[in-house]
């Protein structure tokens, strides 16, 4: 068990991953780059299920993702999503080297 914050959290405290990158890279898809060194691909289409996420179907507000605190934010960070989700709901992206 560990505390941050005042909050005590049951498990073991994992490694806190950031994002250092965003590029937009197709309708409702990310290129994140990692502190991990990581690169992956986000597909942020099952998020608009939800009413917070509602206005990032409009390409003129997702194509302003930026990066605040570690993560992905958008609307001047009225709209953002955890890094940790960003990480486990991405695929491994792999550049091709041609």
């Amino acid at each position: 068990m560990y505390i941050i914050n005042g909050i005590a959290y049951a498990h073991e405290p994992n490694e806190l991953i950031k994002v250092q990158s965003v590029k937009v890279v197709g309708e409702l898809c990310l290129l994140l780059t990692f502190t991990s060194g990581e690169k992956r691909i986000f597909d942020a289409t099952n998020l608009l299920q939800y009413p917070v996420y509602k206005p990032l179907a409009d390409p003129e507000i997702f194509n302003q993702a930026n990066i605040e605190g570690g993560t992905v934010i958008w609307q001047n960070g009225d709209i953002d999503i955890a890094p940790e989700t960003l990480y486990n709901q991405s695929y491994k992206y792999e550049e091709l080297n041609i």
